[in-house]
């Protein structure tokens, strides 16, 4: 049997102001393609600037939108590669 390693890195960059913290994550796969998404964070006035907790929410909501994006790559390459129409991989 064949071994391949293969390694991601997906890179978090963030931009935050005194009420709202964005984030873009990207991850380049071995097959060159780039995949990017965005998350965002805000913070109601009542609640104590805490910069971490920001980057937490942002970052999660990032790379969860990063891996919907993945799996419906790989759902697409499925069907491209069969000719026909799989369920969605959830």
């Amino acid at each position: 049997m064949t071994r391949i390693a293969v390694g991601w890195h997906i890179d978090l960059e963030f931009e935050e102001d005194s009420h709202r913290t964005r984030a873009a994550a990207l991850v380049r796969l071995s097959d060159g393609t780039e995949v990017r998404a965005h998350g965002y964070a805000s913070r109601h006035p009542s609640d104590e600037d805490q910069q971490r907790v920001g980057e937490e929410i942002a970052g999660a909501r990032a790379l969860n939108e990063l891996a919907m994006k993945l799996l419906t790559k790989a759902h697409e390459e499925i069907d491209e590669a069969s000719g026909r129409t799989s369920y969605p991989l959830t």
